[in-house]
């Protein structure tokens, strides 16, 4: 825990979305007892200073507020995502930071391996069987028989791909620039994504959705997918951002075979509209855009921490590069 001098600027918190748990009021308990001493201000509220703003704690902010803070030295975005934040024309040229704590990359490695897992050992056939009283054991391969390609290589696909290459997976990774891991097989840029994925049974991705990468989870590039692994053809699994799936097609190359299977935590439009046909296909698995649903708790200890070490003269740590948009 932080603490920070009452003559500190104040932190504003423009919070919109999410579960009760993400409420305003939550988040302005969490950020009073993790920076005592500091005023921490719940926007839009009545007769605040908008010049005594130094910090600003943002999850989905209307377009345009943030430019009201003519001292603002620091914007901390809650989550991983940071492409609302970019969309703002209107946006303070003051670092961005995004939200890198152990407790949301555990959790989305969870997701990533739980769902890898149920895909690879056949549970919607399994579960389909029990719904139906049908004791038909069938053919189950080993790991080692399934190639599972990470589309980015960020801090979440490392620990994701790290710990999938342990279970036995054969496992591969995909990122704009190269980098190496230790047992993965690693590609790069626009002439590696083609190989890349040649060789991938279960695609996850978990790329920021920047200008370059809306919808690149099309047509196109699922029938560049392997057909040749055990699973009856390609699987998706998307938790990244919904802006980066073309829903149309998804679903049409699931009808065709292109693709066999998709796992989809993110959509183009959220809430998923009732009217959607992936809320009812049989080959879709669908969640609440909550694959790293992260302890907020955490969340407010390490946006107080660095503020703190900005105070004191140090660097902020992820902080997002604009022209990348990540």
């Amino acid at each position: 825990m932080t603490s920070s001098g009452p003559s500190s600027g104040a932190l504003a918190l423009l919070i919109r979305g999410g579960t009760d748990n993400w409420s305003n009021e939550r988040w302005k308990a969490r950020f009073t007892t993790a920076c005592p001493g500091r005023p921490i201000v719940q926007v839009p509220e009545e007769g605040f200073d908008a010049a005594s703003i130094s910090y600003a704690a943002v999850w989905k902010p209307r377009p345009g507020e943030l430019a009201g803070f003519p001292n603002l030295k620091v914007i901390f975005n809650l989550g991983a995502g940071v492409d609302a934040v970019l969309a703002d024309t209107q946006m303070p040229n003051v670092p961005l930071v995004r939200v890198a704590v152990d407790d949301l990359t555990q959790r989305m490695t969870e997701y990533i391996v739980m769902h890898v897992l149920m895909h690879h050992r056949q549970q919607s056939y399994l579960a389909g069987c029990q719904q139906h009283k049908q004791w038909k054991p069938t053919q189950q391969w080993a790991a080692g028989a399934v190639r599972v390609g990470l589309l980015g290589l960020g801090v979440l696909g490392r620990d994701a791909a790290d710990v999938l290459t342990r279970l036995g997976f054969r496992v591969a990774g995909w990122s704009n620039s190269p980098k190496t891991m230790p047992g993965i097989e690693c590609y790069a840029g626009a002439a590696g994504l083609r190989p890349f994925l040649a060789r991938t049974d279960i695609l996850v991705c978990l790329l920021p959705l920047t200008p370059d990468t809306r919808h690149i989870l099309n047509r196109p590039l699922f029938a560049q997918l392997a057909k040749d692994g055990p699973l009856g053809g390609p699987i998706l699994i998307n938790a990244g951002r919904g802006g980066l799936q073309n829903e149309a097609d998804i679903l049409s190359c699931l009808e065709d075979g292109t693709l066999n299977a998709a796992t989809l935590d993110v959509f183009e439009t959220e809430p998923l509209p009732v009217t959607s046909p992936l809320w009812t296909h049989p080959r879709v698995t669908i969640s609440p855009h909550n694959a790293a649903d992260t302890d907020a708790d955490a969340i407010s200890i390490y946006v107080a921490r660095q503020i703190a070490d900005f105070e004191r003269g140090l660097p902020l740590a992820n902080v997002v590069d604009r022209s990348r948009g990540y």
